[in-house]
């Protein structure tokens, strides 16, 4: 692929993105300062369908990235209105296949022979075509080292050119990512640029092929004691960084539900077992399948049911996108889900300082009276109980808590970024294998087991605790001698976030009334000047008074 077109692929991803921004600053900042509000908030949602249906078309032109962040975004109910995910998730089924004599020599350069050679068979016809790659169903040689235990297998092959492709497309992401942390409100909630790096460190990851073999058999080592959970074999002598070959075991899709039901299989023990599944995943092995999309998640019916009486089971395939939690991000969301399972509005809170999901400043008062009140009021609710809340209900509590919502104190830590998709896939999936799933009564269960084992170790916390609480109180005297001498000198600070905050809100509209004070002295004075007969004194400060008054309304 040659530079020039690397070049107008990057001009026109990074044209669509200054459009969306002009737009975003037109109808959301300046119109709005205008006395426009109104006009803003009726077209808003027109507006971001139309934006989310010409993101998807460049996305399935461009294909690379791109459909990555539209399948990324398609997931993301928690910070999108409905208008744009429901555009954007066609993505996940729309990626055009690349023409197979490319695939073909690719696969044959990579693995060193013809596949005439290698594979009894190899179906031209993509079984798959995803972003970054696409899947073949093939049947192995009879010589093969693994034709004695299955033979037919699916063959996954890089597009070409990926790497460069996703270089361009990670370049204009971050470019556009720079811009969005210049604006406050989103600088203050998230760091754009480091959400940018995860995604790239992510996506790169993805396109190893060797990491993606080991990835599927570290899944498959954590769930070797659970029967229900298959997971496909690896060809190492036919996989490369470029090409993998795996054990075909393509069953029913997990959305299928009328296939699902045909094949004797209650649909509401599928959500229940996904579920149960991520939660080891995630509370357990600290190791969890990243992309559990339609297309990646299947449940096998077993001709005669195992030793154990199982009749089906739930497969995964496709582990080039996985999360890994970390032992301390691994007990914050250990404390929030004890805290949902037994409804403590306390430690809701508590685990969120410690998955550091709190802006600085935030009143941590006002939000356990508001998670109390979630408990009270939707606990034990299914997603189609949820859905049926009446409007006056939402209103009530949005009056309630009219402060908190104004000043929405989260932010989103980019080492959540993985797990908060993968969370807001699962859920869409388990509603719709069953619209009357109880979410909570699945998770009680699982918070009472993390309850006791976690009291069979609090001996160890509390002496672990006792020691802190004893090293503290042998510190006191030095760290108050600290703070004195701070004090004599005069050099002792104190932070207050809310009131720094209140203090730059004042001095922006203190400027704000500066500028506009000056445009109203120009403005009357070029009026006095035009009535006199000096029209081109006159006309000029009229200009200044436009140009101040508008940069007043910039700022």
């Amino acid at each position: 692929m040659d530079e020039r077109r690397l070049q107008a692929r990057y001009r026109r991803i990074m044209m669509f993105f200054a459009h969306l921004t002009l737009r975003f600053i037109f109808w959301e900042i300046l119109l709005p300062r205008l006395g426009l509000r109104i006009l803003t908030r009726r077209t808003r949602p027109k507006r971001i369908r139309g934006a989310a249906r010409q993101f998807r078309a460049l996305a399935i032109q461009l294909g690379g990235v791109m459909i990555k962040v539209g399948q990324f975004l398609s997931s993301r109910l928690d910070i999108l209105p409905p208008e744009a995910t429901e555009e954007l998730a066609g993505l996940q089924d729309e990626v055009p296949a690349e023409d197979f004599n490319i695939i073909r020599q690719l696969a044959e350069h990579e693995l060193g022979a013809p596949l005439s050679e290698l594979f009894a068979e190899f179906d031209p016809i993509p079984l798959a075509a995803a972003s970054l790659g696409q899947v073949h169903r093939a049947l192995l040689s009879a010589d093969a080292s693994c034709a004695a235990e299955f033979r037919r297998v699916v063959v996954k092959v890089q597009r070409p050119y990926i790497e460069r492709l996703i270089e361009v497309d990670l370049s204009a992401l971050r470019r556009f990512g720079g811009w969005l942390h210049r604006y406050e409100p989103i600088r203050r909630r998230a760091n754009v640029p480091a959400l940018v790096e995860e995604f790239a460190a992510t996506v790169r990851q993805e396109i190893d092929y060797l990491a993606e073999g080991r990835n599927a058999e570290t899944f498959a080592a954590n769930f070797r004691q659970r029967k229900r959970v298959h997971v496909p074999r690896v060809v190492w002598e036919l996989t490369t960084s470029k090409v993998l070959t795996l054990e075909d075991v393509y069953a029913i899709k997990i959305t299928d539900y009328e296939s699902i039901r045909q094949a004797g299989i209650d649909t509401g023990e599928v959500a229940k077992e996904l579920l149960d599944t991520y939660l080891k995943q995630i509370f357990e092995d600290g190791f969890f399948h990243a992309d559990p999309h339609p297309g990646n998640l299947f449940v096998t019916p077993l001709a005669s049911p195992t030793e154990e009486g199982l009749t089906w089971r739930l497969t995964f395939v496709d582990f080039g996108m996985v999360g890994v939690v970390p032992d301390n991000l691994r007990h914050g969301l250990r404390e929030l889900l004890i805290a949902v399972g037994t409804r403590d509005a306390a430690r809701v809170v508590r685990a969120y300082q410690t998955l550091n999901v709190l802006l600085p400043g935030a009143d941590l008062a006002l939000i356990e009276q508001a998670e109390a009140q979630l408990f009270e009021r939707f606990w034990g609710m299914n997603m189609r109980e949820l859905t049926q809340v009446s409007h006056a209900e939402v209103m009530r509590f949005a009056l309630q808590f009219r402060q908190l919502l104004y000043d929405m104190p989260f932010q989103i830590p980019h080492n959540l970024l993985l797990l908060g998709r993968t969370v807001a896939i699962l859920s869409g999936m388990c509603t719709g294998l069953d619209p009357n799933f109880n979410v909570w009564f699945q998770l009680q269960p699982y918070a009472e087991k993390l309850i006791a084992d976690e009291a069979a170790s609090r001996w160890q916390d509390w002496l672990n605790e006792a020691g802190e609480r004893l090293r503290l109180l042998l510190s006191l005297p030095s760290r108050a001698d600290r703070v004195l001498q701070l004090a004599e000198n005069g050099k002792l600070n104190v932070q207050a976030p809310r009131l720094e905050e209140q203090f730059r809100r004042m001095e922006k509209a203190l400027d704000r009334l500066y500028f506009a004070w000056i445009g109203g002295v120009f403005f009357l004075g070029g009026i006095l000047l035009l009535l006199g007969g000096k029209e081109a004194a006159g006309a000029l400060c009229l200009a200044l008074a436009a140009l101040i008054l508008l940069g007043s309304l910039v700022r």
